[in-house]
């Protein structure tokens, strides 16, 4: 008869259907755990906020923090108990008085004081997307790098543009770098602007007017008038706030944002931006390394990329990990704009449905930017594929540039219509498009076969693109300085 291995447990969630986020960092920094340190980190900075506003006996809140280490708890006792009040800081705040009791009892009547469940679960919502936040911002500066090496290193390494799955014109691997790098960077600043700006502690109390914390300051300071409540409750309302925020690193919110879901909208917003700028590098590579694409090859790691079925195969992995992240968080993102429209002073569902969903978005996006990170770092680029495959139109790729060419001598439309023609001859037969042209009677005696050659060279043909690789290693180069 065949045991269970040791610590098997069945209820745990191992990422086995998310392996983007699977072992990464921002899984750890998303845990239940992680969750449950939150809400009493919250706990502790609120007992010792109100210390420094004179509303807390100083031992009090000494006793709460050393209380609130979430080692000391039953996660799945919390969890299920939190199904009696449809959230767990109910259950929480009781087994954290308790275990503030066992060490100091009058300790314990000043846990969670004045709060109210959204307030602590909002402000852990906060907390551990700041602290998720950081760990993708960190990811996205190393592959901002990477990107910004490539488009360097490649500034003039020419290749095939494509539009519609078709070969355009031609374009160099440093601008398409610089177009990631772009996307990188304006996802880096937004996701920034709301770390530093827009991720604000939560605190209403009951209904968001901040009565039940006045009327504690009032009623329980030591002194018999808290510091803060003594300057009158307009002052209390703006202090505590500000304290409690310095406490946790957060923001310090203008008033109670219970039914105004702003800094869950601009976080959600600055995700889904990452996810899809991260995507569309990861389309990218997983179109340019098909094998008979093969312009780059993904880093390789000891079984990466393997098929079950067929030992020749080396999938894009690192490329279909970003992508199924880029698919799933605008779905998720907009479960968060959706649960944003609130009723009364806290709507029933819809404040339920948004703690899970950014879990959801930050594990996703954060894996996707661990994963970005090595393949930015690890990309092998293929410049003599690159040129391989702009010969395999025969100068169709530039034919752009030799209708602009005849059009002062046949006329804009002749022009047009003579190298139409051409391509279509060239592409039926298989010759290069500058050897039919130069049969083309419109053209007799104006250019030689040799000439046409020179202008159907695409390296000479890439417009505006060093320029345009410059400006965005520019940009690059200022966020680092000021950075």
């Amino acid at each position: 008869m065949s045991t269970a291995r040791p610590g098997w447990d069945p209820a745990l969630d191992t990422g086995l259907l998310s392996p983007v986020r699977a072992g990464s960092a921002a899984e750890a920094a998303t845990t239940d755990a992680a969750f449950l340190q939150a809400m009493l980190d919250a706990e502790a900075a609120l007992a010792r906020a109100q210390v420094r506003l004179g509303a807390v006996p100083r031992a009090a809140a000494e006793a709460v923090t050393a209380a609130a280490r979430a080692e000391l708890f039953d996660l799945r006792e919390v969890a299920v108990r939190a199904r009696e009040a449809a959230n767990p800081v109910v259950a929480l705040v009781r087994m954290l008085a308790q275990e503030v009791a066992r060490k100091d009892p009058e300790a314990a009547h000043y846990v969670h004081q004045g709060s109210t469940s959204q307030d602590v679960l909002d402000t852990a919502l906060m907390l551990v997307a700041a602290r998720t936040t950081d760990l993708i911002l960190a990811d996205l500066d190393r592959t901002a790098a990477a990107l910004a090496a490539l488009a360097q290193r490649h500034r003039d390494t020419v290749m095939a543009a494509r539009t519609l799955g078709q070969h355009a014109v031609p374009t160099t691997f440093g601008l398409k770098a610089a177009g990631w790098l772009q996307a990188v960077l304006d996802a880096e600043e937004r996701l920034r602007r709301v770390r530093e700006d827009g991720l604000p502690v939560q605190l209403g109390g009951a209904a968001g007017t901040m009565a039940g914390y006045l009327e504690y300051a009032r009623l329980y300071a030591p002194d018999g008038a808290a510091e803060g409540a003594a300057q009158g409750p307009a002052a209390y309302a703006q202090m505590l706030p500000t304290a409690v925020a310095a406490e946790l690193g957060l923001a310090d919110p203008l008033v109670p944002w219970h039914t105004v879901r702003t800094p869950l909208a601009d976080l959600a917003a600055a995700l889904s931006l990452t996810a899809a700028g991260l995507g569309t590098l990861a389309a990218d590579v997983q179109l340019l390394s098909r094998t008979e694409t093969a312009e780059v090859t993904e880093p390789a790691a000891e079984g990466r990329g393997a098929s079950s079925a067929m030992p020749h195969k080396r999938n894009p992995a690192l490329a279909a990990l970003i992508r199924s992240v880029a698919y799933q968080v605008p779905g998720l993102v907009g479960t968060l704009a959706q649960v944003a429209v609130t009723d009364d002073e806290r709507p029933a569902g819809a404040w339920h449905a948004e703690w899970e969903t950014l879990r959801a978005v930050l594990r996703l996006t954060g894996g996707g930017a661990a994963t970005a990170v090595e393949l930015a770092e690890g990309l092998t680029v293929h410049p003599e594929r690159m040129r391989v495959n702009l010969e395999l139109t025969g100068g169709l790729v530039v034919s752009e540039r030799l209708a602009a060419v005849l059009s002062p001598e046949l006329g804009r439309a002749a022009a047009k219509q003579v190298v139409a023609a051409a391509s279509a001859r060239a592409a039926g037969t298989g010759r290069h498009l500058a050897d039919v042209l130069a049969e083309a009677p419109e053209l007799a005696g104006r250019h030689s076969a040799h000439a046409l050659r020179e202008l159907c060279d695409p390296a000479r043909y890439t417009g505006a693109a060093a320029v345009l690789v410059d400006r965005v290693l520019a940009r690059f180069r200022v966020t680092r300085r000021c950075g």
